[in-house]
């Protein structure tokens, strides 16, 4: 090596490049550091639907701290209706989430993933058989022959079921067309169908259009429960966890209750829906989040069990061995 070469490589550092060495070699450490904490991040995964009480447990971000406190945070997953958001649940996408009283059955037909964590009280009022104003159709027992509008494998597909069956009729004395919420509206208001059965906030958003008239509601036939699933691997693993997300729902829950005006306002952006319509479907809601008990466990069966008996689902189902125990 050259004496001048050889004299550069012995030469101090110019102070210039100092800064620049240690610039780099923290951003070296926070870049590892930060790879490591996302490697060691731990995430609860909540699907919700546009409508109901996780939304506004999500617009009012009261479970981020909680969870934080425990080492999680929380990513949320938006879906159409209950039976897509409990089939994510089936394939081990979201670890929780809520859905009617219907979706849960299917999805126990499919796999033994999902485990009942809470309910909220019956609210038969929520959902209705709708029939357009002007319709000759005056009682369940009308529906004989008619196309009638509905999402397959949602709490409203129950309703229809008892008000035929309390009408001496069978889902085989009317065709039942499955279509989504918005797909049926249309369907019902351009006259494709007769009748049209759906759930709240749809449900107050109909009537507010002026021209659909209840030819029955849950009232006698149906609890409409909404139940709060978890996975079982979730629910096993993180308990600590899932009763913090429990515990946040029913917060907001409890909220709700007494601000029903707030709730819609707060609900409108998210759902499309004016805020005096959703006040509207929030005041026939119920409320106070707790643990399934024997009655409504035997409520659940009673429905997986007509389920089933009609050939619906393809196996019998046990709701009991489903619902979380206390404490676990």
């Amino acid at each position: 090596m050259p004496a001048r070469s050889r004299a550069l490589s012995r030469a101090p550092l110019a102070p210039t490049l100092l800064p620049r060495l240690w610039l780099a070699l923290a951003a070296l450490i926070f870049a590892s550091l930060t790879l490591a904490a996302h490697a060691d991040e731990r995430v609860v995964r909540i699907g919700y639907q546009k409508y109901g009480t996780l939304v506004l447990l999500k617009g009012r971000g009261n479970l981020e701290p909680k969870l934080k406190a425990l080492g999680y945070r929380v990513q949320w997953s938006e879906f159409p209706s209950g039976p897509p958001l409990l089939e994510a649940l089936n394939a081990g996408a979201i670890d929780f989430g809520s859905a009617g009283e219907t979706p849960p059955i299917f999805a126990q037909a499919a796999s033994d993933a999902l485990t009942y964590v809470a309910h909220e009280p019956a609210a038969p009022k929520g959902e209705a058989i709708l029939v357009p104003k002007a319709s000759p159709i005056q009682s369940v027992a009308d529906l004989r022959g008619k196309k009638v509008a509905l999402n397959k494998g949602s709490n409203v597909h129950y309703l229809l079921v008892r008000a035929l069956e309390s009408a001496g009729l069978s889902l085989a004395d009317i065709t039942p067309v499955y279509l989504a919420p918005a797909d049926g509206r249309a369907a019902f208001e351009r006259g494709a169908v007769e009748a049209w059965v759906i759930w709240d906030p749809f449900f107050a958003a109909a009537e507010a259009g002026g021209n659909a008239r209840v030819l029955a509601d849950g009232t006698g036939l149906v609890p409409n429960h909404q139940f709060y699933l978890s996975s079982r691997e979730f629910s096993a693993r993180n308990g600590a966890e899932l009763d913090a997300v429990v515990a946040a729902v029913a917060e907001v829950d409890a909220w709700a209750k007494d601000n029903t005006d707030a709730a819609a306002k707060e609900l409108s952006p998210s759902v499309g829906i004016p805020a005096p319509i959703l006040a509207a479907a929030l005041k026939r809601q119920t409320y106070g989040i707790r643990p399934l008990d024997a009655a409504v466990t035997t409520e659940q069966q009673r429905i997986a069990d007509t389920f089933h008996g009609l050939g619906l689902v393809p196996k019998a189902i046990d709701i009991a061995g489903a619902v979380r125990k206390p404490g676990s």
